[in-house]
């Protein structure tokens, strides 16, 4: 008896110690979280400031969850803030201890033209402070090397490439699937060229769809050949994109060489031929590892340099998915944003306010709520500036309809004014299991939507009535905003896509510029100094503990990123298989009325694809306008 008491005294003081110890540990990570930032630039050695991109170029990260950053189960891509990568390239050339800048884009997936243009914009800047910037890649897709082109020295390894496809590919189209299980779509929609849900009701594009697609992916196509041709301009671009087969064909098959001699890349290296070079302009690094250079952390130096957030000018990022509810940043949901808004206005001494935009649209009741809280900036005498990025259309244009003035990049992709809804319903599929559904009705929309036994001819024509009313409303926002009759603003609409330089041209934009004109003009309005402007970021502030987390957590994902043509192409396939599975999803729980734009998914930059609406919200939205 005294050995059992013994050993039970023994395993009561193990338990007591181990549960110290996850104590201790957890109150010191807690406080490691709360008290951590990134180390200050001035703690880093000279050397190259490194955009090793493994990942995104977005407006806005999406929120991460820590859950799946302690257990290791994400797989969100990685995420660049546009305007963090914007302040390094501004501060580093001015920076003494910062020698050059070097891009490794290996594992880099996109970020949209209007971003990337932006960056190329401070890479010259850079370059214009007479100092180098290096870019490597194995091989360069058309984003990436929009890139490398800005580069004093372009690399790319002896068994890579540039592979340049040009804007436009293939979309999957649903209906032989979707009459083969039997399932019955209903669609709700006004607007000729409003092409969201023809994935769901056709077998290939509608010949109006063609025709808008087809001349937005040569808009684009031709402001990124501008792009490059302005960056490189004896490269033989032109050449080399229209017949890739000649040009691989004189350099014997190998890729790498027919783009140096096109004169699309300066150096042909491995990565380690590569950092050599480096090291002759930014240093060795201090473990003198071979092929390494002094390197400078873009997050880490990005932080040092950040503007303090306490100006006059509030800066509201609405980008992503427009969603109803409460989502984190990266998506746009309008009880989140608008919510953000109300507070900053009644807590901040804001004098003017400005919107940038980068959402293909989404929902119209989180459209609404968005809109009106910007109205009220507008109620409260200050001055509203829209700045579009890649992507401001179908309710991300909805959303700018208050502005006093709307800046767009050639190169943006706007309009898509136009409304549908999509329900589907199921008795064919159940009549091919033998089930069938019955019932009694006191009115003509008892038990709608009956999504087992079908619709009533009723409920669809109410549903039409109350689609066609949106859109009554959105063409007539846009045409008050643009001082124009709903006539005119309906001949531009109908859904209809159109790429920044024409939508100004139509009068859907005011002028061309980014967010710093927009910032500027905003103060003017305001009559702040434009050299004294500062703004206030209008959002949730970024959680430490999930901060903490990821710089625990990050690892070198070189192993992962897809280094040949193939296995970079293996990597877009599956993305295209998580968007079909996206796409049934949303078949299947029936999204809400949406002011949504499928054509900026394919020409926009990729990003993770939010949830929808349910069922209930498409009533909702129709019963309440």
């Amino acid at each position: 008896m005294a050995f059992v008491k013994a050993a039970w005294r023994i395993l009561v003081a193990i338990k007591d110690g181990l549960v110290l110890l996850f104590l201790l540990l957890f109150f010191g990570l807690l406080y490691a979280a709360l008290s951590w930032s990134p180390k200050p630039a001035r703690a880093v050695s000279s050397g190259a400031l490194l955009l090793k991109l493994d990942g995104t170029i977005v407006e806005q990260p999406a929120e991460v969850d820590p859950f799946a950053l302690l257990s290791g189960s994400g797989s969100q891509m990685r995420e660049y803030r546009l305007s963090d990568i914007i302040t390094a390239l501004d501060a580093a050339k001015d920076d003494a201890k910062v020698k050059a800048v070097v891009l490794n884009l290996d594992g880099f997936m996109g970020g949209g033209q209007v971003a990337l243009a932006r960056v190329g914009k401070a890479l010259d800047a850079v370059r214009a402070a007479k100092k180098p910037v290096f870019a490597y890649a194995t091989i360069y897709s058309d984003d990436s090397y929009q890139l490398a082109a800005h580069a004093s020295e372009s690399w790319v390894d002896p068994l890579g490439g540039v592979a340049i496809m040009g804007r436009g590919g293939s979309g999957l189209y649903y209906k032989g699937l979707i009459d083969k299980l039997g399932v019955n779509t209903h669609v709700y929609r006004v607007g000729t060229y409003k092409s969201f849900v023809e994935p769901f009701i056709r077998s290939d594009q509608s010949p109006e769809a063609r025709q808008a697609n087809q001349a937005l992916a040569d808009a684009l196509w031709q402001q990124w050949q501008e792009d490059i041709s302005k960056a490189r301009p004896r490269a033989k671009l032109a050449a080399y994109a229209s017949n890739p087969v000649d040009a691989a064909t004189a350099a014997g098959g190998n890729l790498a060489k027919a783009a140096q001699a096109a004169g699309l890349i300066d150096r042909l290296g491995d990565e380690a031929a590569f950092g050599e070079r480096v090291a002759q302009v930014a240093g060795e690094p201090s473990d003198e590892r071979a092929g390494d250079f002094a390197a400078i952390d873009l997050r880490s130096y990005a932080k040092a340099h950040q503007p303090a957030n306490n100006g006059q000018i509030g800066l509201l990022t609405v980008a992503g998915d427009i969603v109803d509810g409460e989502r984190g940043p990266g998506s746009a949901a309008g009880d989140t944003i608008s919510a953000l808004l109300y507070k900053a206005l009644a807590e901040k001494d804001l004098k003017a306010l400005v919107v940038r935009v980068d959402s293909p649209g989404g929902s119209v009741m989180a459209s609404e709520k968005i809109r009106s809280a910007i109205m009220e900036a507008r109620q409260q005498g200050l001055p509203v500036v829209v700045s579009m990025g890649n992507v401001a259309a179908s309710g991300g244009y909805w959303i700018s309809t208050p502005a006093n003035m709307i800046f767009a990049e050639p190169d943006t992709i706007t309009g898509s004014i136009g409304v549908f809804g999509i329900l589907p319903s199921f008795e064919g599929t159940l009549a091919k299991m033998g089930i069938t559904t019955d019932g009694v009705r006191t009115t003509p929309l008892s038990g709608q939507p009956d999504l087992a036994g079908g619709t009533t001819p009723e409920f669809d024509r109410i549903m039409q009535m109350g689609v066609e009313d949106i859109y009554r409303r959105f063409v007539g926002l846009v045409a008050k905003a643009r001082n124009k009759s709903p006539q005119q603003i309906d001949a531009i609409a109908q859904g209809r896509v159109w790429d920044g330089g024409t939508a100004r041209q139509i009068g859907l934009v005011d002028r061309f510029g980014g967010l710093d004109e927009a910032i500027a003009e905003a103060a003017r309005l305001a009559k702040i100094d434009p050299k004294a402007a500062r703004t206030y970021r209008i959002e949730k502030e970024p959680d430490k503990f999930v901060e903490f987390l990821q710089s625990m957590t990050e690892r070198d994902e070189d192993a992962d990123a897809p280094r040949d043509m193939l296995s970079r192409q293996a990597m877009i396939q599956r993305r295209w298989a998580m968007q079909a599975i996206a796409d049934v999803r949303a078949l299947v729980s029936g999204a809400g009325v949406r002011a949504d734009c499928l054509e900026c998914r394919s020409f926009g930059a990729p990003r993770g694809m939010a949830d929808e609406r349910g069922l209930m919200g498409l009533l909702t939205a129709l019963w309440r306008g």
